[in-house]
């Protein structure tokens, strides 16, 4: 096998529990919690209901639970169902480095395998730190450029996915080659008016990544070069293979500890503009705006106000990545919540008088400092001829301005009440915080299934 197949395949292998920091442990449990709460509050979303439809249609020997439900699948698309459950939202984790995604993506993945394994819960936790870590060492080092951050998720995956099912070094080198010769998705995903499809891309690849320590568990090959060999991922991204340094323990701080997570339900570019707005807002209603200039860092202009498609967004999945529009909802509404995205307010007529007011401009500096920081200005002029100005480097969730654990619990019951109810809550989140200590998964994924 190439350098980097080696290097991943035998840091997989041998990451243990013993070698994780309290820190990381800690950070583990925390993003779990997020993305549980990601996934129950997405129970009924349309995506989920198909990927669920269509992944009840399989078996597994040994199957796996289908997030929110006592309905098990096949191992495969038990974790393809439950990650377009965790991402309809948009609202998990990410990590922004020279590639940016959403590692936490990879968790259904660790969780059905653990189920169909029976594997305990420092299992789960050092399962979710090696598919964060890798994911995070990827992106630190490779640049998308036009493809898809599932390229990153299914080699977390089938590190993660692979570990719990008892991989050794060799099978997971052949588990990571399969996934990623087999699964790289393009980034058109997310161009222009956004489809379902935005949020369930990152679930194929895990599904695929799954697959693939499935296959290097009874036997299958992969390419021993898949990184490094002609045609391989380095040639076709025209980059150098990297140096990768140490990755996490012995000292070496885990990425995961580098995550950042959501206060608002947008893609990450947003959250710094939303805030703003919400801050202003106490200081000048919608109506009194004469004008406003939103000013941020080049991704997130590119990602959310370069098209068309962003002024005046038709689906659910254009509003998330949409700063205009999420600008003058919170603005108008006081709030960004999943409500922001029904039907009727994405079209409401209401919110196109101020959307045209915004303008959304790149600041040079600000993109310098990103992704370090994640920059953005609201520049308002009022009816009356008043100027207003707010500015952020760190927008709260942001891993320098990170939510607090009692914040992560606000934000679970927030978004997971409405299917599991208060007592619900209090069950899952003390399946959680003790996770280290559980014989096997199954009360937690049980604490899990909506009323």
């Amino acid at each position: 096998m190439d350098a980097t197949t080696a290097y991943l395949s035998d840091y997989a292998f041998r990451l243990r529990y013993a070698d994780l920091s309290a820190d990381a442990i800690n950070q583990a449990k925390r993003t779990l919690i997020d993305t549980l709460g990601c996934g129950v509050g997405a129970f009924d979303g349309e995506p989920a209901v198909v990927a669920r439809r269509i992944a009840a249609r399989s078996q597994g020997d040994p199957p796996a639970r289908l997030l929110g439900t006592r309905q098990r699948a096949s191992l495969d698309m038990a974790a393809f169902a439950n990650t377009a459950l965790v991402r309809y939202l948009d609202c998990n984790d990410t990590y922004a480095a020279k590639g940016t995604g959403h590692p936490s993506d990879m968790i259904p993945a660790v969780l059905a395998a653990a189920e169909a394994r029976g594997a305990d819960g420092r299992a789960v936790i050092t399962a979710i730190v090696l598919a964060h870590e890798v994911f995070c060492r990827l992106a630190d080092e490779v640049p998308l450029k036009g493809w898809d951050q599932g390229m990153f998720v299914g080699i977390g995956t089938a590190c993660g996915a692979g570990q719990i099912l008892g991989l050794d070094a060799a099978a997971l080198g052949h588990a990571i080659s399969i996934a990623i010769t087999s699964g790289v998705p393009l980034g058109v995903t997310r161009i222009g008016e956004l489809s379902m499809w935005k949020g369930c891309a990152t679930a194929a690849a895990v599904r695929i990544g799954v697959f693939a320590a499935q296959l290097a568990a009874d036997g299958m090959t992969g390419p021993p070069a898949p990184f490094e060999g002609r045609d391989g991922l380095w040639q076709h991204l025209g980059i150098e293979a990297p140096k990768w340094g140490r990755f996490g323990g012995g000292g070496e701080p885990f990425r995961i500890n580098a995550t950042s997570f959501k206060a608002y339900p947008s893609v990450v570019h947003t959250q710094g503009s939303i805030g703003l707005a919400l801050e202003l807002r106490s200081q000048v209603a919608a109506d009194q705006i004469a004008s406003a200039r939103v000013a941020t860092y080049g991704d997130a202009v590119r990602r959310t106000a370069s098209e068309g498609e962003k002024w005046d967004p038709k689906t659910r999945e254009t509003a998330d990545h949409s700063t205009p529009f999420l600008v003058a909802a919170a603005w108008q509404d006081g709030a960004v919540t999943p409500a922001t995205y029904t039907p009727s307010r994405i079209q409401d007529p209401s919110l196109r008088p101020l959307i045209k007011k915004l303008t959304v401009v790149e600041d040079p500096d600000f993109t310098r400092r990103y992704p370090a920081e994640a920059c953005a200005r609201i520049d308002v002029t009022t009816t009356d001829g008043r100027t207003l100005t707010a500015e952020t480097r760190y927008p709260k969730g942001h891993r320098a301005n990170p939510l607090s654990d009692a914040e992560v619990e606000a934000k679970f019951r927030g978004l997971a009440s409405p299917a599991l109810g208060a007592d619900g809550c209090d069950g899952v989140l003390a399946h959680a915080w003790a996770l280290e200590k559980a014989a096997t998964a199954d009360a937690l994924l049980e604490s899990l299934v909506a009323r």
